[in-house]
């Protein structure tokens, strides 16, 4: 496995979405529910971050088209999404929070 730390934990929030460059991939690294999930942060309909989309519960809606995804799985849930988003592994490590990029 391939662990990356991206951050701290307090820097995201349930409200505030986490958005990180690994390399050539755009991440987004969101709190739900008290758990972290992380997630291809572009929606592939159209080029969009989907940490500046619209969260209610467990889905983000992309900012431009309306797209909707479900956060802890990465399915498109409806909209022009076009296919599911693909996930990270999540764990943290006292303050730091590591995605697996393998």
């Amino acid at each position: 496995m391939n662990w990356v730390s991206i951050c701290k934990l307090g820097d995201i929030s349930d409200e505030s979405p986490l958005a990180v460059k690994v390399g050539d991939k755009e991440i987004g690294v969101f709190r739900i529910e008290g758990r972290l999930h992380a997630i291809e942060d572009i929606c592939p309909h159209a080029y969009a971050l989907l940490t500046e989309g619209f969260i209610e519960g467990r889905t983000v809606e992309c900012p431009l088209h309306e797209a909707i995804f479900d956060i802890p799985t990465g399915k498109l849930q409806s909209g022009p999404g076009c296919r599911d988003l693909h996930i990270y592994e999540v764990r943290v490590d006292g303050d730091d929070v590591l995605l697996n990029m393998a």
